[in-house]
């Protein structure tokens, strides 16, 4: 009982994290079942089980605040759904044992890459009503975004988000919006390729709907903060904790000498704090609930 709500809780912060960033749901939850001793194939599966329900909440939620931008999401699901399905299939003739360190490795670099990405190279975008991407862009984009989320737990997010951010003409939270409703699509791909490749048997139920029961819960909520919070503050916040989550994993595998534990755990922690405290002298106190005003200023 412990351990579902333990999992109930993951869905909920990851849900809130992904919700309100764009991305992380599978990169944070698949993190940290991992951290449970679960193989990444079981964890990965169970996540985009749980992702075919909270992504339709999300972005049901994201809609609901006008933070989707529809001609995007239409563009990315049919690659993307093409990127997870193969890359679920993959997966899962990986032995758990082998995988599990190259997996959080793999995170650990998307964790890496958030960080960086929103500590140093964030830019506030001025926000049009569509931006399109065309086939050069959107193809690829969707089906590596969608393989790397299917391998690794997560990262349609990561992948996508920073990219989209990266076009002059969509705000913050129509990017997050839009990732978030397009990764329906990504989730249910996935899923069905884990089910075909694993079968029925290897699935927890149980874990799967504390997942499911978690994120439905925070999935208004993030919608409603993606409004009010600053992304780059979200970023960082993130980004180091997929780094702490998985350093772990990787430490208790590669590294035999116990004693340096402590060292390393206190060297990523102050590296962290220190991003913080350094994006939080950049936005201001006061820019840090001001997106939303502006976005709808904007708007206007």
């Amino acid at each position: 009982m412990k351990k579902l709500i333990v999992f109930a809780f993951i869905g909920l912060l990851s849900q809130l994290i992904d919700g309100s960033l764009g991305m992380a749901y599978g990169v944070t939850s698949t993190s940290l079942l991992l951290a449970f001793g679960i193989t990444p194939a079981v964890a990965s599966a169970s996540v985009h089980l749980a992702e075919v329900v909270t992504t339709a909440a999300s972005g049901v939620s994201h809609i609901k605040f006008g933070n989707v931008d529809k001609q995007t999401v239409y563009q990315l699901v049919i690659p993307g759904s093409i990127g997870a399905f193969l890359g679920a299939a993959f997966l899962s003739q990986l032995p758990g044992d082998v995988a599990k360190p190259y997996i959080s490795l793999f995170l650990l670099l998307l964790g890496g890459y958030v960080l960086i990405r929103f500590l140093f190279q964030y830019k506030p975008a001025l926000e049009k009503k569509h931006v399109p991407l065309n086939r050069k862009q959107s193809i690829p984009l969707g089906v590596i975004a969608g393989f790397a989320d299917a391998t690794g737990g997560g990262g349609w997010g990561p992948v996508t988000t920073p990219i989209l951010l990266s076009r002059k003409g969509l705000s913050p939270r129509k990017v997050v919006g839009t990732v978030d409703t397009s990764e329906f699509a990504i989730a249910v791909s996935a899923t069905a390729g884990f089910l075909i490749s694993l079968g029925w048997e290897d699935v927890n139920w149980l874990w799967v709907f504390s997942l499911m029961a978690g994120g439905i819960i925070a999935a208004p909520i993030a919608a409603w903060l993606v409004q009010k919070f600053h992304p780059q503050l979200m970023g960082v916040l993130v980004g180091g904790f997929i780094i702490l989550v998985n350093a772990r994993t990787l430490i208790n595998e590669w590294i035999a000498n116990k004693a340096v534990y402590p060292l390393i755990y206190t060297a990523i922690g102050a590296i962290w704090l220190f991003a913080v405290l350094f994006v939080l002298s950049k936005i201001g106190n006061r820019n840090i609930v001001k997106t939303a005003v502006d976005v709808h200023l904007k708007e206007k």
